[in-house]
């Protein structure tokens, strides 16, 4: 019996409709080869949705979402609403998505391909064999406390505050999720705090460890956030999966990205509690290069495979988009970003149509 999921797509600024458009249609393949049907929906948000409403997240497209089983997104802003107030700006509507959905839990994998490790700027023995997972906490900490703001001290001097603030609540529901993600890779978790400096890193350290006595077969360390920093570049190997903090992980996830050489590679999860989730690829909507078919869609074709990893349940299917991208890779086509020697560059449409010529086959 065919299983019928509603996805809604949100393609954004910049490059985002050109790899949205690629996305959907290996979707559209593997759901013919997996009998499954995708009920898309496309919604505003970001730039685009500022320019049509005036607001970067409307309540429809919030709506839309919570009616779906899934929710794609490619990338939003651009040059042209930098100036605008905060809570115009294009990553408000971002943040009012992740806060609408209850998405708490950010999946950021960072996993060296052979076929593209001279790409690094790392050492081949430094990175070869590479494969993490980053689980950030995506809605407390630094970025959400209170109190914050620009206040006016008794001496007439502006003071800029924000809060890093956890309940034990939050902790624990992002611990869970680093322990299983742990418990379906290699077992072994590494919990990143500054717990030496910082008493909501204090808590943070206590309740993972009072958690780790539900998960015996996972190997939990803890480090500090300066030396697991250091550590990602001195000996990324020794990572399997890490998680930590909003602050900590936003910086720490675009790291291990860029171990891999692009950016333009890596897709992600954003989770909740009821299932529902949001993927996206990591990288931005690159306004200088959009509508010039130069964009690579393969982190947006990546975040597909995730969503039916992770939000639908449907690995095979998402294992079918993995080996077309591998395979694709294996046959030389290359976009400009990861282009190399002795490679084929094609743009965003071409790499559309050697992957689905890649996916029939799988």
């Amino acid at each position: 019996m065919t299983q019928t999921y509603r996805i809604t797509l949100l393609p954004g600024d910049g490059i985002g409709p050109e790899i949205m458009a690629v996305a959907v249609d290996v979707l559209e393949v593997v759901a013919k080869q997996e009998d499954l049907n995708f009920e898309f929906t496309t919604a505003l948000i970001g730039g685009a949705a500022i320019d049509a409403t005036g607001a970067p997240l409307p309540a429809a497209t919030l709506d839309t979402c919570k009616q779906s089983d899934g929710v794609l997104l490619a990338a939003i802003g651009g040059y042209q609403w930098d100036n605008l107030p905060r809570h115009l700006r294009p990553e408000t509507g971002l943040l009012g998505l992740r806060a609408g959905l209850g998405l708490f839990a950010n999946l950021r994998p960072a996993a060296v391909l052979p076929q593209l490790i001279d790409a690094s700027t790392l050492k081949r023995e430094v990175i070869e064999g590479v494969d993490m997972m980053v689980v950030r906490e995506l809605t407390g900490g630094v970025y959400f406390g209170e109190p914050k703001g620009i206040f006016t001290t008794e001496t007439g001097e502006r003071r800029g505050v924000n809060t890093m603030a956890y309940t034990e609540s939050e902790i624990d529901r992002i611990a869970k999720v680093g322990f299983e993600t742990a418990r379906k890779r290699t077992k072994k978790l590494c919990s990143v705090d500054k717990a030496n400096v910082l008493e909501v890193s204090q808590l943070w350290r206590e309740r993972v460890t009072l958690m780790a006595k539900d998960y015996p077969d996972v190997e939990l360390t803890h480090m500090y956030v300066d030396n697991a920093a250091m550590q990602l570049v001195r000996a990324p190997k020794q990572f399997d999966t890490i998680v930590t903090s909003n602050l900590f992980g936003d910086i720490l996830s675009d790291a291990a990205a860029m171990l891999t050489g692009s950016i333009g590679m890596l897709p992600s999860a954003s989770l909740g509690a009821t299932g529902l989730g949001v993927f996206e690829p990591v990288h931005g909507s690159a306004p200088d290069i959009a509508g010039q078919d130069k964009a690579n869609p393969l982190a947006q074709v990546l975040s597909a495979a995730m969503l039916l990893r992770y939000g639908l349940n449907q690995a095979s299917a998402a294992e079918r988009i993995e080996r077309s991208v591998l395979k694709v890779l294996d046959l030389g086509y290359r976009t400009g970003d990861i282009m190399s020697a002795d490679m084929t560059v094609v743009g965003c449409r071409e790499m559309g149509r050697v992957l689905v010529a890649a996916l029939a086959q799988t």
